[in-house]
C-alpha cells in the first residue's frame, strides 16, 4: 500500500528551475494563495518550465505567468506516462488557465465508438467509450501515433476496399478487407484480431500497463507451443515496442499518491543491478554513479563516442562527456574504445570515479576497458546488443577470451535501468557524431 506524499511546492524562480530534471514529467503551477493554476506535461522538465521564463510572452501565457508564485513537478518515466498523468490533474484540480490557454472551447478526448468494428477517434464530447480529458491535441495525436505502431486500429466508416492505412500496417486487420471475406471462421478469427488490439488500446489509455504486457506474454507463449513461431515473434515485437514507450510499468495513480515514486523506482533499479552483478563479481563500493560509454560512426567516418553518466539511477547530464577519436585506427569499434578508455582513465580524479563501467559491446570492448579500469578497482561490464546480455569478466580467472560470462538479466529494474543507459548513450553519441558530420557536409 503506498504512503500518501503531499506534493512539494518551490518557488517560481530561476535558481529552483535549474535543479528540477531533464526528465519527462507533469508541473503544476500554483498562484499567491497556493491554489494551482495550471498543468502541463513535458517531455523535458528543466527545458519546458524555463521557456517560460522567455522575453516576449504575452495573452493569457503572460498573464498565467505573473500570477504563478510557486510550482511542484512529478517526474514519470515515459512520455505516455506524462499524458495520461496530466489529464487526471487537470480532471481534479479544474485548473482555470488549463481552460484559457487552450485554442477551443471544449478539452479533446479520445473516443471508441460502439460499433461491430470499433473505431479510435479524438472528439470533443464524451460520448460513447471515451478517455480524457486531455488538454492539448497535438499530445494525444502525438500518443495515438505511436499506439497505432503496436495496435493497429480504423479511423474509418466500414467501405469496399481496404484503406490506406491497411496499406502500411496501421489498420491491420482493416475491417473493410475482413468483411470481403467469405469464410466465416477466417473472418470471425480476423475480428476477435482487431478487437483485441481495441481492448489493448483502452487499458493503456487507462494505466493498464501491467495487464497488457501480461497478456501479450501468456498469448506469446501459446503461439510458441503451438510452434505457431510467425505470430510468436509477431506477438514478442508488440511486448518491445511497448516496453519502449511505457517502460517501466507504474500505474499513473500511484504518481499523485508518491509525486516523489520515479526517484524510489530509479534507486531500486540500482540496488536491484548492483544485487545481480555482486552474484558474479566482487563490486568494491555501492553502485551510485554508473558511466556508459558507446562509439557512433558512419561507414568508419568520423568515429566518436559517447559517455553518460547516471547518479542513482538518475541521468546526470552534467557529467556527460563526447570524445572525438583521434587515432588513424579510429575505423575499428576495439581500438576507439582503447583511445577513449585511456583518455578517460587520466581524468578520474577531476571528473569523479566511478563505481561501474558498462560498456556497450562485447567480450573484445569489454575487455580493453578491463584491462584499463582493473588497476584503479573500478568493475566494468559489458552489454551484447543481440538478446541484452551482460557481458561479465569474471576475476579468478586470467584475461582470454574464457574469462567471460553472459548472462540475459531477467524482465525488471536492473534490466530497465541497463537498457536505459545504454540507450541514452546510444542518443548521446549519435547526436555528436551527427554535428560533426554536418560540419563536413555543409561548406564553410
Amino acid at each position: 500500500m503506498l504512503k500518501k506524499v503531499q506534493l512539494e511546492k518551490t518557488p517560481f524562480s530561476k535558481g529552483e528551475i535549474k535543479k528540477l530534471p531533464e526528465s519527462p514529467g507533469v508541473y503544476i503551477f500554483y498562484d499567491g494563495a497556493h491554489l494551482p493554476i495550471y498543468v502541463g506535461k513535458a517531455k523535458n522538465l528543466k527545458a519546458r518550465v524555463r521557456s517560460y521564463l522567455t522575453i516576449g510572452l504575452s495573452g493569457k501565457t503572460a498573464q498565467l505567468i505573473s500570477e504563478t508564485k510557486s510550482l511542484s513537478k512529478i517526474s514519470v518515466s515515459s512520455e505516455l506516462e506524462a499524458l495520461l498523468l496530466e489529464a487526471k490533474l487537470v480532471k481534479k484540480y479544474q485548473t482555470k488557465y488549463n481552460s484559457a490557454l487552450r485554442d477551443d472551447k471544449h478539452p479533446i478526448y479520445i473516443k471508441i465508438t460502439n460499433e461491430k468494428y470499433p473505431r479510435v477517434l479524438t472528439a470533443r464530447k464524451s460520448d460513447g467509450h471515451f478517455l480524457g480529458p486531455f488538454p492539448v491535441t497535438a499530445n494525444v495525436n502525438s500518443v495515438l501515433k505511436l499506439l497505432r505502431r503496436i495496435f493497429p486500429f480504423s479511423q474509418h466508416k466500414l467501405g469496399k476496399r481496404g484503406c490506406l492505412y491497411s496499406q502500411i500496417g496501421l489498420c491491420n486487420p482493416c475491417p473493410n478487407e475482413i468483411e470481403k471475406l467469405n469464410n466465416p471462421k477466417e473472418k470471425l478469427k480476423l475480428l476477435q484480431e482487431y478487437r483485441s488490439n481495441i481492448k489493448y488500446i483502452k487499458a493503456i489509455l487507462s494505466g493498464r500497463f501491467t495487464f497488457v504486457r501480461n497478456s501479450l506474454l501468456r498469448l506469446m507463449n501459446e503461439y510458441s507451443k503451438a510452434e505457431n513461431f510467425e505470430m510468436a515473434k509477431l506477438t514478442h515485437n508488440q511486448i518491445t515496442q511497448l516496453d519502449y514507450i511505457t517502460q517501466p510499468v507504474i500505474p499513473v495513480g500511484n504518481y499523485l499518491k508518491n509525486p516523489n515514486l520515479i526517484e524510489d523506482v530509479r534507486e531500486n533499479e540500482a540496488r536491484e543491478l548492483e544485487q545481480y552483478i555482486s552474484k558474479y563479481i566482487k563490486l568494491p563500493k555501492p553502485l551510485i554513479r554508473i558511466e556508459c560509454y558507446d562509439v557512433s560512426h558512419l561507414a568508419g567516418t568520423n568515429p566518436t563516442a559517447s559517455m553518460v553518466t547516471f547518479i542513482k539511477g538518475v541521468a546526470e547530464k552534467t557529467l556527460y562527456r563526447h570524445f572525438k577519436i583521434r587515432q588513424e585506427k579510429g575505423k575499428s569499434d576495439t581500438d576507439s574504445m582503447n583511445e577513449v578508455a585511456q583518455r578517460r582513465s587520466k581524468y578520474l580524479s577531476a571528473w569523479g570515479a566511478p563505481d561501474l563501467i558498462i560498456v556497450d559491446g562485447g567480450k573484445a570492448q569489454t575487455g580493453i576497458f578491463r584491462s584499463v579500469f582493473s588497476k584503479f578497482k573500478i568493475p566494468v561490464i559489458g552489454l551484447a546488443k543481440r538478446e541484452e546480455k551482460l557481458v561479465i569478466p569474471i576475476e579468478r580467472l586470467e584475461l582470454s577470451t574464457h574469462s567471460f560470462i553472459e548472462r540475459i538479466v531477467p524482465y525488471g529494474p536492473a534490466k530497465n535501468l541497463v537498457q536505459r543507459i545504454r540507450d541514452e548513450a546510444h542518443r548521446f553519441a549519435r547526436r555528436y557524431h551527427h554535428k560533426l558530420l554536418q560540419r563536413e557536409l555543409i561548406p564553410h
